[in-house]
């Protein structure tokens, strides 16, 4: 039977059971935290920025072989952005993969986490989409430049806090 962890949110105190994933890291020295499996059962775990690498070269050897997503998010003003990863080991007899999805914490000031894109090539274009929206600056990326908006475009958008300008002017737009 998987170990639990209790949870602390405000005065309510949750058993969150460590998944499988969560205890073979454990049992090797991956520094994370178990947080409560999503809807549909998936495991989560809260990885702080310095560990992603480490953990995800241990998870893709695991066998979790296929970035499906790779996100950021802004839960709100004030708080830390997040960075998200959504893994999947893909295999040839299994009727449904195994599925892991890791979190990354970052403050708003100095959002840095390392790029998975040695690991993971689909994160290239996905972690550039982060970049642009909220201004995770993923160290390591070899191409890490604005996807969506104009170069010269100031703020990241899809902050919570972000106030559109009034007026944006098109150079050369002809």
């Amino acid at each position: 039977m998987p170990e639990e962890k209790k949870e602390t949110q405000g005065s309510e105190e949750k058993i969150v059971p460590t998944g499988k994933i969560s205890k073979w890291l454990t049992e090797n020295g991956f520094q994370h935290e178990a947080l409560e499996p999503d809807h549909v059962g998936v495991e989560i775990l809260k990885v702080d920025a310095q560990f992603l690498i480490p953990l995800s070269t241990a998870l893709y050897a695991y066998g979790f072989n296929y970035l499906q997503c790779q996100c950021g998010y802004d839960p709100g003003p004030g708080q830390e952005l997040v960075s998200m990863y959504h893994l999947i080991k893909v295999s040839d007899f299994a009727d449904r993969p195994d599925e892991v999805r890791i979190k990354v914490f970052v403050p708003r000031e100095n959002p840095t986490v390392p790029s998975v894109y040695w690991i993971w090539k689909s994160a290239d274009f996905q972690e550039r989409e982060s970049y642009d929206m909220y201004g995770i600056v993923y160290e390591g990326h070899p191409n890490l430049k604005r996807i969506l908006m104009p170069e010269d475009w100031i703020g990241w958008p899809l902050r919570k806090d972000y106030i559109s300008p009034e007026f944006y002017e098109l150079q050369d737009a002809y």
